[in-house]
């Protein structure tokens, strides 16, 4: 599988994100989260993420930890690590995630917490 799809935008509550490109063993999505909203606090089985922001300030959650990202600056949340990003601010913030494991699809995502039902 080699595939760029860079025209479908999937909404969420929280915002949206965009495949950028995909190959066997990784992905690259682009990441908007709206101001005042988050993620679930998840973790993946058969992944890892390196999460780089681009744009705004990003409240990150890594695993016991809890810091802020701004532009050009990255984490990387292991497999099986609890994880999750939210935005503080009154503006957007966007991130670039790359993926990389042997199972990259969304029903690898275990959700522990999350403010929209859905756990």
């Amino acid at each position: 599988m080699n595939k760029t799809n860079s025209t479908i935008i999937v909404e969420r509550p929280w915002g949206t994100y965009q495949t950028i490109h995909e190959e066997a063993h990784f992905l690259v999505k682009k990441i908007i989260v709206k101001p005042g909203q988050k993620l679930s606090l998840q973790l993946h089985h058969h992944r890892s993420e390196h999460w780089t922001v681009v744009k705004g300030v990003m409240t990150v959650t890594n695993g016991d930890k809890v810091f802020e990202l701004k532009r050009d600056q990255s984490t990387y949340i292991p497999v099986g690590g609890k994880h999750r990003m939210e935005n503080n601010t009154d503006e957007i913030a966007e991130l670039v995630e790359v993926q990389i494991g042997d199972y990259l699809a969304e029903e690898d995502i275990v959700r522990l917490e999350d403010s929209y039902g859905r756990v």
